[in-house]
């Protein structure tokens, strides 16, 4: 078998795991702040915002340091320091007496952080061009898996064997994750120095065809992470308003933080096939006009069945949308400097992982829940409007190139 597929089953397990440890913790960070102390409504919606934002904030600062240790020293480095760095910072998260600390190591695991976005990077930079959207595609069901089965196995160690529980296990499965990357991926020598590895930002994006595009969907990168992250530090204190007498509310704020994941499982490579028929972007603008419809939606539900049900089916949009981002990022940048740009798009899918729990906490704290699923809603919708300006001049571009040749 050609090493770069022995390298994609690899890495999908080690994304898949990560996946599964992460998204135990998410949905009950929360209630964990409030374990450690926290008691009113606007302090515990802002620090869980902050504890949220802290660990993205600091990987979005240190991101490019890594990316540059990256070209030098290989991907497969950066994703052993993800996986182990994560697993110890996770575990002293157990042992925090109070939100101060817990904000600490927050912070201390940002600098760890990256394994899937350098997952994709090391995959990108080996499959076949032609091949590269299907394997973007494969590789994102690994951390959808992941998200699925994360918050049923956190909410049900968190009922039956307390919260710090999951962090204790979430290491445990990092562990997993970093001895499974450092056995089974190989990863070819990095030339060090080359010329594509010596260009400035400047002379990266004067290399690409249509530089503009590009940024958009940067900051659509940006808007996916943050609709997501502006719900999570208030989805299991909004059930919680929405089901007061429910004795379970860990297991149901997994459930309920999971569900996307099982239609999301479902639709990405269906969605990425009707890509490469239909076109990537024509599916992109689609799944995020269907998203718009969704977060309006969930603005008025009176029930967590209700919340669950329009989640699912958000889940197959979430299925598409950055698997078709990073396709068109393939497509519309040179072989030389396609991990630079996975670079940048890094950055700004850290950013967005800042500026939505923030969004969610403030929100939340000033106006009440309901107003963060709005909020959300005119932010994708303000993104469509930008994306379809932004595909509009690339059409235009490429047809007077057609001309002009001609």
């Amino acid at each position: 078998m050609e090493s770069w597929k022995v390298n994609i089953i690899s890495v999908w397990f080690g994304c898949f795991f990560t996946g599964l440890a992460i998204s135990q913790i998410l949905p009950f960070l929360p209630l964990y702040v409030a374990q450690l102390g926290v008691t009113s409504h606007e302090a515990l919606s802002m620090w869980s915002g902050l504890t949220f934002s802290v660990t993205f904030l600091v990987s979005a600062i240190v991101s490019p340091m890594w990316g540059s240790l990256a070209d030098r020293k290989g991907r497969k480095l950066m994703l052993l320091r993800a996986s182990l760095g994560m697993a110890i910072a996770i575990l002293l998260q157990a042992f925090a007496t109070n939100v101060w600390q817990l904000f600490f190591l927050r912070a201390i695991m940002g600098l760890t952080s990256g394994y899937i976005p350098n997952a994709m990077a090391l995959v990108a930079s080996q499959v076949p061009r032609e091949r590269s959207g299907w394997a973007l595609s494969t590789l994102s069901t690994a951390q959808i898996s992941g998200v699925i089965c994360g918050p049923l196995m956190g909410g049900f160690l968190a009922d039956h064997l307390g919260l710090r529980t999951v962090f204790l296990v979430t290491a445990l499965l990092l562990m997993i994750s970093f001895l499974v990357t450092l056995l089974l991926i190989k990863e070819g020598v990095r030339p060090a120095g080359s010329k594509a590895q010596r260009l400035s930002g400047k002379a990266v994006f004067a290399s690409l065809p249509y530089p503009g595009l590009v940024i958009s969907l940067f900051i659509t990168t940006m808007v996916i992470q943050l609709c997501n992250g502006s719900i999570s530090p208030i989805l299991a204190l909004f059930i919680k308003a929405l089901s007061p007498q429910s004795d379970n509310i860990a297991f149901l704020s997994g459930m309920i933080a999971a569900v996307p994941g099982v239609s999301a499982l479902l639709s990405a490579p269906r969605l990425g096939k009707l890509g490469d028929r239909i076109g990537t972007a024509r599916v992109l603008m689609a799944t995020l006009i269907f998203a718009v419809a969704l977060f309006f939606a969930m603005s008025f539900v009176t029930s967590p069945t209700q919340l669950a049900v329009l989640r699912f089916l958000l889940g197959f949009a979430d299925g598409a949308m950055l698997p078709a981002v990073q396709t068109l990022l393939v497509k519309y940048s040179s072989d030389q400097v396609t991990g630079r740009i996975f670079g940048y798009n890094q950055s700004f899918m850290y950013l967005g992982n800042v500026l939505g729990p923030l969004m969610g906490a403030g929100i939340s704290a000033m106006a009440g829940y309901r107003w963060v699923f709005i909020a959300t809603a005119l932010v994708v919708l303000v993104n469509v409007v930008q994306l379809a300006c932004a595909l509009r001049q690339q059409q235009l571009s490429a047809l007077q190139r057609k001309q002009d040749l001609t």
